[in-house]
């Protein structure tokens, strides 16, 4: 099944749609939205992928998120991939974009932030576990060789506002 994708270039302008293995292969620049969910009580979701997932099998992450289709804005992303991968139903915040080295292939990330306040109820196919975490566990648990690199470049990111007393100012580059 052939996936679309919107084909960026260094500014995060698209530039084409192409196919996203393909952008992959090629190391084309795309848009992949995600979301760092924390509870009412503040605690962070942390997920391990499933051992048969195509990318990062068994990896550990504290996002959820996906390839933006043609025409989504990040934050439309963001919101369907809540929907897909948690069955959840929430407006996220969009809190910083960067461009990711990634580890298969780069791209631009959009990271967005949401409160769930009710049950989730995770894809099997996307998370096979899950549990919500405070800071200070996951700031530890970020060192764990099995946390995905991706997400290790993007939680360094998020989290320095954090550690340097401030709150993130927004979309940056």
């Amino acid at each position: 099944m052939t996936e679309l994708v919107e084909r960026v270039d260094d500014d995060d302008r698209v530039i084409g749609l192409v196919d996203r293995g393909e952008a992959i292969r090629r190391r084309w620049l795309h848009r992949v939205a995600t979301v760092v969910c924390r509870d009412t009580r503040g605690r962070i979701l942390v997920h391990r992928r499933p051992p048969d997932a195509v990318r990062f099998p068994g990896g550990v992450n504290f996002m959820v998120g996906g390839a933006s289709e043609p025409g989504e804005t990040y934050e439309e992303a963001a919101a369907r991939e809540l929907t897909e991968e948690l069955g959840v139903r929430a407006r996220p915040r969009l809190v910083l974009t960067f461009r990711c080295a990634g580890v298969i292939s780069p791209y631009w990330l959009g990271l967005h932030e949401a409160v769930v306040a009710g049950p989730v109820a995770p894809d099997p196919d996307e998370i096979a576990w899950h549990d919500w975490l405070t800071e200070p566990q996951l700031a530890e648990l970020v060192r764990d060789e099995a946390f995905v690199p991706d997400a290790r470049e993007a939680y360094h990111r998020w989290a320095a506002p954090r550690r340097d007393g401030r709150t993130p100012a927004g979309p940056a580059g």
